[in-house]
């Protein structure tokens, strides 16, 4: 299923990135650009990254 159309990445292609390592949003985007033009598969990304969080470092503010 395409989950970024602005850069034609697949579910398939996301879920591979974020088991590779990648922890956040801005992570994915560095890696396949997703999420880096218009925005609107953010949401779905990030709960892709849900599914996988439990292995990547906590990143706190302040």
């Amino acid at each position: 299923m395409l989950v970024c159309s602005c850069f034609a990445v697949s579910e398939r292609t996301l879920r591979g990135v974020i088991e590779s390592g990648a922890c956040d949003t801005g992570e994915v985007g560095d890696v396949c650009a997703a999420g880096t033009g218009c925005g609107g598969c953010l949401d779905e990304i990030e709960e892709l990254l849900t599914d996988y969080r439990r292995g990547c470092p906590v990143v706190s503010s302040g």
